[in-house]
């Protein structure tokens, strides 16, 4: 004979693997530590002050 299944029970716990799994990609996809932000962040701004620092500014016209 087959076991007795909860039907809400099964419902609830498909939705709970379904939500850890998305979590998981989420994790993967956008998590990044703080230290790793603070590092992109100091290499954009590295970036664009080399790149200010190499502009020619214009004479503007008399």
């Amino acid at each position: 004979m087959g076991d007795i299944v909860n039907f809400r029970q099964a419902r609830k716990g498909l939705a709970r693997k379904q939500a850890d799994q998305q979590a998981a990609e989420n994790r993967a996809k956008f998590g990044r530590t703080k230290a790793e932000k603070q590092r992109e962040a100091a290499e954009q701004e590295r970036l664009r002050r080399e790149l200010d620092g190499a502009k020619l500014h214009e004479i503007p016209p008399l």
